[in-house]
């Protein structure tokens, strides 16, 4: 009876309960763009990708044309390039030639991308001057009269370019597409050696700086940089998907 009145004289308990607060997101404008401000950044991220696109093609273009003027002799070649055209006139002058129209053709293969019967004749196309400018690239790169190291430059370009070609046309027959893309765009990488060479060999001349040291890098340089950027950076790889 004790137990039970003291019971009865104790207040009834209230239940308890337990709220949980969800955490708030803070989308105030500190943390978010306005999207007048997010259209403009896109606007700028297109304009410099457009613009850049541009530089690029121009560059591929006049690097072109004076390769294949050169190796049709219709502009006169430095002086250690035409001993090497006098020594072996055949091989140098089709290394220039099919060098440069793989080096124009290459932009045009990769816009036909979405159209595929396009792309497969001009890609075929593009894999055999490819060949050729590997192929004759090799012998050019031994018997020039550059240094021993830009001589390797040249010669391990060659035997990369040949070798991303045949990975990429051993991927694509294999089913693999993702993998023949990388690899071709590897591959033109490869192929924008002789723009990014000439640009940092003219460069050197202009600022009259030591040119054997920068010849000899850029002979490694001008492709390797453009490889690395490719190989190394999927979104890079995907934009062109």
């Amino acid at each position: 009876m004790a137990a039970a009145g003291s019971a009865a004289a104790e207040p009834p308990r209230r239940p308890v309960i337990v709220m949980v607060m969800a955490r708030s997101v803070n989308t105030s404008p500190a943390h978010t763009l306005p999207p007048t401000a997010f259209r403009l950044s896109v606007s700028a991220r297109l304009i410099w990708q457009s613009l850049s696109t541009l530089i690029i093609l121009v560059l591929i273009c006049a690097v072109g044309l004076v390769a294949i003027g050169s190796g049709t002799g219709l502009i006169a070649l430095p002086f250690e390039m035409f001993v090497l055209a006098e020594k072996m006139p055949f091989v140098f002058r089709a290394h220039m030639l099919t060098a440069a129209f793989a080096l124009l053709l290459a932009p045009v293969v990769i816009a036909m991308r979405h159209r595929p019967a396009t792309h497969r004749m001009l890609g075929r196309v593009l894999g055999a001057f490819v060949v050729a400018g590997g192929l004759t690239a090799l012998p050019v790169a031994i018997f020039s009269a550059s240094s021993l190291t830009a001589r390797a430059g040249f010669f391990a370009q060659g035997v990369v370019w040949l070798g991303l070609l045949a990975a990429g046309v051993h991927a694509i027959r294999h089913g693999r597409r993702a993998l023949h893309q990388r690899m071709m765009l590897a591959m033109v990488a490869v192929t924008t050696g002789a723009v990014w060479f000439r640009l940092m060999t003219g460069t050197a001349i202009a600022l009259q700086v030591p040119f054997e040291p920068v010849y000899a890098a850029a002979a490694w340089l001008g492709w390797l940089i453009p490889l690395g950027l490719v190989l190394l950076s999927p979104r890079l790889v995907r934009a062109f998907g």
